[in-house]
Protein backbone atom coordinates (compact mmCIF):
# COMPACT_ATOMS: atom_id res chain seq x y z
CA UNK A 1 0.00 0.00 0.00
CA UNK A 2 1.01 3.59 -0.89
CA UNK A 3 1.81 6.66 1.83
CA UNK A 4 -0.54 9.68 1.21
CA UNK A 5 2.23 10.87 2.20
CA UNK A 6 4.75 10.33 -0.96
CA UNK A 7 2.05 12.43 -3.05
CA UNK A 8 1.10 15.38 -0.22
CA UNK A 9 4.50 15.73 0.23
CA UNK A 10 6.02 17.01 -3.07
CA UNK A 11 2.62 18.81 -3.75
CA UNK A 12 3.33 21.08 -0.77
CA UNK A 13 7.22 21.34 -1.59
CA UNK A 14 5.85 22.47 -5.46
CA UNK A 15 3.50 25.17 -3.62
CA UNK A 16 5.99 26.43 -1.28
CA UNK A 17 8.43 27.26 -4.32
CA UNK A 18 5.76 29.24 -5.89
CA UNK A 19 5.05 31.33 -3.19
CA UNK A 20 9.26 31.68 -2.53
CA UNK A 21 9.55 32.57 -6.45
CA UNK A 22 6.51 35.20 -6.38
CA UNK A 23 8.06 36.99 -3.45
CA UNK A 24 11.28 36.65 -5.23
CA UNK A 25 9.67 38.07 -8.41
CA UNK A 26 7.58 40.61 -6.76
CA UNK A 27 10.54 42.26 -4.63
CA UNK A 28 12.07 42.87 -8.13
CA UNK A 29 9.35 45.05 -9.19
CA UNK A 30 9.82 48.76 -8.06
CA UNK A 31 7.49 50.30 -6.34
CA UNK A 32 8.65 54.17 -5.85
CA UNK A 33 10.86 53.49 -3.37
CA UNK A 34 14.57 52.66 -3.37
CA UNK A 35 15.15 48.67 -2.29
CA UNK A 36 18.11 47.23 -3.13
CA UNK A 37 16.45 43.76 -5.07
CA UNK A 38 15.73 45.36 -7.78
CA UNK A 39 19.47 45.11 -8.56
CA UNK A 40 19.08 41.53 -7.84
CA UNK A 41 19.00 40.45 -11.49
CA UNK A 42 21.64 42.79 -12.82
CA UNK A 43 24.77 40.89 -13.69
CA UNK A 44 27.93 42.54 -14.17
CA UNK A 45 30.98 40.49 -16.16
CA UNK A 46 33.36 40.43 -13.32
CA UNK A 47 36.75 38.72 -14.88
CA UNK A 48 34.96 36.85 -17.17
CA UNK A 49 32.47 35.61 -15.22
CA UNK A 50 28.82 37.10 -14.84
CA UNK A 51 28.22 37.76 -10.82
CA UNK A 52 25.50 39.63 -9.16
CA UNK A 53 26.11 43.44 -8.30
CA UNK A 54 26.39 42.90 -4.87
CA UNK A 55 29.18 40.22 -4.92
CA UNK A 56 31.48 43.03 -6.24
CA UNK A 57 30.06 45.86 -4.51
CA UNK A 58 28.65 47.28 -1.43
CA UNK A 59 24.43 48.60 -1.94
CA UNK A 60 23.09 50.89 0.72
CA UNK A 61 19.80 52.69 1.07
CA UNK A 62 20.36 56.02 2.23
CA UNK A 63 16.90 57.25 1.83
CA UNK A 64 13.60 56.21 0.64
CA UNK A 65 14.50 57.61 -3.12
CA UNK A 66 18.43 56.69 -3.34
CA UNK A 67 20.39 53.31 -3.90
CA UNK A 68 23.87 54.08 -3.65
CA UNK A 69 26.61 51.33 -4.70
CA UNK A 70 30.50 51.46 -3.33
CA UNK A 71 31.96 49.12 -5.95
CA UNK A 72 35.16 46.95 -3.87
CA UNK A 73 37.05 47.93 -7.20
CA UNK A 74 37.73 51.23 -9.07
CA UNK A 75 37.72 48.69 -12.70
CA UNK A 76 34.54 47.73 -11.76
CA UNK A 77 32.64 51.81 -11.55
CA UNK A 78 32.52 51.32 -16.08
CA UNK A 79 31.25 47.95 -15.70
CA UNK A 80 28.49 48.12 -13.06
CA UNK A 81 27.15 51.62 -14.51
CA UNK A 82 26.96 49.46 -18.09
CA UNK A 83 25.02 46.50 -16.45
CA UNK A 84 22.54 48.97 -15.07
CA UNK A 85 22.17 50.80 -18.25
CA UNK A 86 21.76 47.56 -20.19
CA UNK A 87 19.46 46.00 -17.42
CA UNK A 88 15.48 46.29 -17.09
CA UNK A 89 15.79 48.35 -14.09
CA UNK A 90 14.62 51.64 -15.61
CA UNK A 91 16.94 53.91 -14.16
CA UNK A 92 20.46 55.98 -15.38
CA UNK A 93 23.12 55.64 -12.93
CA UNK A 94 25.06 58.79 -11.27
CA UNK A 95 28.44 58.09 -11.20
CA UNK A 96 31.11 60.58 -9.40
CA UNK A 97 33.88 58.82 -8.79
CA UNK A 98 33.59 57.27 -5.41
CA UNK A 99 29.76 55.53 -5.37
CA UNK A 100 27.40 54.89 -8.06
CA UNK A 101 23.86 56.85 -7.14
CA UNK A 102 20.33 55.58 -8.16
CA UNK A 103 17.79 58.21 -8.10
CA UNK A 104 14.63 56.67 -7.61
CA UNK A 105 12.07 58.43 -9.72
CA UNK A 106 8.08 59.06 -8.11
CA UNK A 107 5.75 56.65 -9.87
CA UNK A 108 3.14 58.37 -12.14
CA UNK A 109 -0.54 56.93 -11.48
CA UNK A 110 -0.35 55.26 -14.98
CA UNK A 111 2.72 53.29 -13.60
CA UNK A 112 1.62 52.71 -10.50
CA UNK A 113 -1.50 50.91 -12.07
CA UNK A 114 0.50 49.24 -14.33
CA UNK A 115 3.35 47.67 -11.66
CA UNK A 116 0.02 46.77 -9.91
CA UNK A 117 -0.99 45.09 -13.07
CA UNK A 118 1.98 43.23 -13.06
CA UNK A 119 2.09 41.86 -9.49
CA UNK A 120 -1.51 40.85 -10.38
CA UNK A 121 -0.39 38.70 -12.97
CA UNK A 122 2.51 37.43 -11.03
CA UNK A 123 0.37 36.00 -8.09
CA UNK A 124 -1.98 34.39 -10.57
CA UNK A 125 0.77 32.61 -11.90
CA UNK A 126 1.93 31.75 -8.45
CA UNK A 127 -1.91 29.77 -7.74
CA UNK A 128 -1.80 28.17 -11.00
CA UNK A 129 1.18 26.75 -9.65
CA UNK A 130 -0.49 25.96 -6.68
CA UNK A 131 -3.35 24.52 -8.35
CA UNK A 132 -1.30 22.45 -10.36
CA UNK A 133 0.61 20.77 -7.27
CA UNK A 134 -2.83 20.05 -5.91
CA UNK A 135 -4.21 18.38 -9.12
CA UNK A 136 -0.57 16.53 -9.68
CA UNK A 137 -1.27 15.11 -5.81
CA UNK A 138 -5.09 13.81 -6.18
CA UNK A 139 -4.63 12.61 -9.26
CA UNK A 140 -1.61 10.15 -7.67
CA UNK A 141 -3.95 9.52 -4.93
CA UNK A 142 -6.79 8.37 -7.24
CA UNK A 143 -3.98 6.10 -8.76
CA UNK A 144 -3.21 4.65 -5.55
CA UNK A 145 -6.73 3.78 -4.77
CA UNK A 146 -6.06 1.35 -7.80
CA UNK A 147 -3.02 -0.02 -6.49
CA UNK A 148 -4.52 -1.00 -3.42
CA UNK A 149 -5.21 2.30 -0.97
CA UNK A 150 -8.41 2.28 0.35
CA UNK A 151 -10.84 5.32 -0.17
CA UNK A 152 -11.43 6.78 3.17
CA UNK A 153 -7.64 7.48 3.25
CA UNK A 154 -7.38 8.60 -0.17
CA UNK A 155 -10.18 10.89 0.83
CA UNK A 156 -8.76 12.27 3.62
CA UNK A 157 -5.17 12.64 1.64
CA UNK A 158 -7.21 14.56 -0.70
CA UNK A 159 -8.79 16.88 1.76
CA UNK A 160 -5.36 17.46 3.63
CA UNK A 161 -3.99 18.53 -0.17
CA UNK A 162 -7.56 20.61 -0.47
CA UNK A 163 -6.87 22.82 2.91
CA UNK A 164 -2.58 23.29 2.48
CA UNK A 165 -4.06 24.25 -1.50
CA UNK A 166 -6.27 26.86 0.30
CA UNK A 167 -3.50 27.77 2.36
CA UNK A 168 -0.89 29.00 0.18
CA UNK A 169 -3.46 30.58 -1.87
CA UNK A 170 -4.55 32.58 0.96
CA UNK A 171 -0.54 33.47 1.45
CA UNK A 172 -0.66 34.62 -2.32
CA UNK A 173 -3.15 36.88 -1.30
CA UNK A 174 -1.51 38.25 1.62
CA UNK A 175 2.12 38.92 -0.32
CA UNK A 176 -0.02 40.60 -3.36
CA UNK A 177 -2.00 42.58 -1.10
CA UNK A 178 1.07 43.76 0.69
CA UNK A 179 2.73 44.35 -2.40
CA UNK A 180 -0.36 46.40 -3.93
CA UNK A 181 -0.42 48.72 -0.87
CA UNK A 182 3.03 49.33 -1.50
CA UNK A 183 2.70 50.37 -4.92
CA UNK A 184 -0.21 52.28 -4.49
CA UNK A 185 0.87 54.20 -1.53
CA UNK A 186 2.17 57.51 -2.56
Amino acid sequence: MTDPKTYIDPAEEKMMMAIEYLDETLARIRAGKANPKILDGVKVDYYGSLAPISNVANISVPDARTIVITPWEKAMFKVIEKAIINSEVGITPENNGEVIRLSIPPLTEDRRKALVKQCKAEAENAKVSVRNARRDAIDGLKKAVKQGMPEDVEKDAEAKVQKIHDKYLKRIDEIFGAKEKEILTV
